[in-house]
């Protein structure tokens, strides 16, 4: 790659740290902002959830707007608007401000992430080039995340409020950089194709009704749940109308018939659920259960974030042997060992006995993220890769917003009393839901498998050999990854 390319790379690996980061921080940062604050479970989860939910719900509208109005304009537009509403939710004095301040941040992220990484799958040929560039990627964004955990566990310990301004500096140096680096780009051609407003609003207010209704299950009559989600699902209902009849659909139709892209979606979605609600249980755990300080949970919780490592160094070798479907099962079966290694959690627990769960789990996301990345966009057309990739992390970010919803609506109800013995039966009944997340994410990816699976690792390898032959002519739109 030239230096210009490794410039751009690095502004934008540097934007998905910042959200890494931002999201790691702020989770070891909970239990000091419930105390100050004086926010209940389900309140606290709600400050996580309105990230993802802005984040997931807009994600799609965000990766068409990429693509109708120019990459590089909605990564440093929104980059700045996600500086700005970090910073106010410094200053947040009341649950609902922290709440509304996540939210919107979440809407930044949402349309500043698929641009960046549609300007690496449009920058890099499909090939080596791009897997190689969208690991490295990956792992900084697991890099992100395990720095997260030191310094948000450090931030908090001083003032949870620093948690929210130390991303305000850092979102300005990648801004800096970013108006400096990234190229600009010819002005899209918009003749015949609008943004697909009614789908966005269609499908954000869905996903809105249906993690809101798994929020509250545990607090009010099951009828009203019922009515709640059936609502949601007459929303997924009304999007898919509105997409099929709308000349300009916010996700082409055929996009949606390419079964790798389908499978990584549903794999990414389910994984996240999982991923995020084990890490928001296990925190809990800790500092309220044992009484550790944010540093301690930081520093016990700083083993997952191994993947930073290996995402670029041990996963392109197992792809370029095994191929990618094989790689993403093995993940997804060794995050589900992880959660089920973590069940039998005790009060007395060492920190030994948790860390087989913490390093498997470490592994696994080193395994199923990257490569569910390359699959959910390889083989897409230039003009698509920001719905693509917008599509990817409204998955993961749906998948997000579900799990943290449902570990915390288990654990509430699992729940009897204040004791330390009512407490980790709250625990250990939450965590069965990663579990099942992370064996129904296996189970969907197996169906990868079949087919040309047998012969991904072949392929794999031959193309790492070749070099940037014909393994850069894309891949057809329906091949089995």
């Amino acid at each position: 790659m030239s230096g210009r390319a490794w410039g751009v790379l690095l502004v934008l690996c540097g934007a998905i740290f910042l959200e890494g980061i931002d999201v790691a921080m702020l989770n070891v940062a909970l239990p000091s902002i419930r105390e100050d604050l004086g926010l209940s479970t389900g309140t606290l989860q709600w400050v996580m959830s309105a990230y993802v939910l802005g984040y997931g719900g807009f994600m799609l509208l965000g990766g068409r707007a990429a693509d109708l109005f120019g990459r590089r304009r909605m990564f440093v537009l929104w980059l700045g608007v996600f500086l700005l509403f970090s910073g106010l939710g410094g200053l947040a004095t009341e649950g609902w401000m922290l709440i509304a301040a996540r939210f919107v941040t979440g809407v930044a992220a949402a349309f500043m992430t698929p641009a960046g990484l549609s300007i690496i799958t449009t920058s890099f040929e499909e090939g080596p080039r791009r897997d190689k560039a969208l690991l490295v990627y990956s792992g900084t964004a697991a890099g992100g995340f395990s720095l997260g955990l030191v310094a948000g566990g450090l931030l908090a310990a001083a003032d949870w409020r620093w948690v929210f301004f130390a991303p305000v500096v850092l979102s300005l140096v990648i801004l800096v950089a970013a108006v400096a680096l990234i190229p600009a780009s010819p002005r899209p051609d918009r003749k015949g194709r609008g943004v697909g407003l009614a789908g966005a609003v269609s499908v954000t207010a869905a996903i809105l009704l249906l993690v809101f209704g798994v929020e509250r299950a545990t607090h009010v009559p099951a009828l009203w749940t019922a009515g709640t989600i059936g609502a949601s699902l007459a929303l997924f209902l009304v999007f898919a109308a509105v997409e099929r009849r709308s000349a300009s659909p916010l996700v082409r139709p055929g996009l949606l018939r390419d079964g790798g892209l389908v499978r990584a979606n549903l794999a990414g979605m389910l994984f996240a659920a999982g991923f995020f609600g084990f890490q928001f249980v296990a925190v809990l755990y800790l500092q309220e259960l044992r009484g550790w300080s944010t540093l301690q949970t930081s520093l016990a919780l700083i083993v997952i974030g191994v993947d930073a490592v290996l995402s670029p160094t041990l996963t392109p070798r197992l792809v370029a042997r095994f191929g990618n479907a094989r790689v993403i099962f093995g993940g997804l079966l060794l995050a589900a060992l992880a959660y089920a290694l973590f069940l039998p959690v005790g009060a007395d627990w060492t920190y030994p006995a948790m860390f087989p769960s913490l390093i498997a789990l470490g592994l696994a996301f080193s395994l199923a993220y990257g490569p569910l990345t390359i699959v959910a966009t390889e083989g897409v057309a230039e003009e698509e890769q920001g719905v693509a990739g917008g599509l990817l992390y409204t998955s993961f970010q749906f998948g997000a917003a579900l799990g943290l919803s449902a570990v915390a609506a288990v654990q509430v109800a699992a729940t009897d009393g204040t004791s330390p013995a009512a407490l980790l039966d709250g625990y250990r009944a939450a965590l069965v839901v990663p579990l099942a997340a992370a064996l129904v994410a296996a189970l969907v990816s197996a169906f990868g498998l079949r087919g040309r699976s047998g012969a991904a690792g072949t392929e794999a390898a031959g193309t790492e050999a070749a070099g940037a032959g014909a393994a850069d002519t894309p891949v057809a739109a329906g091949t089995v990854r």
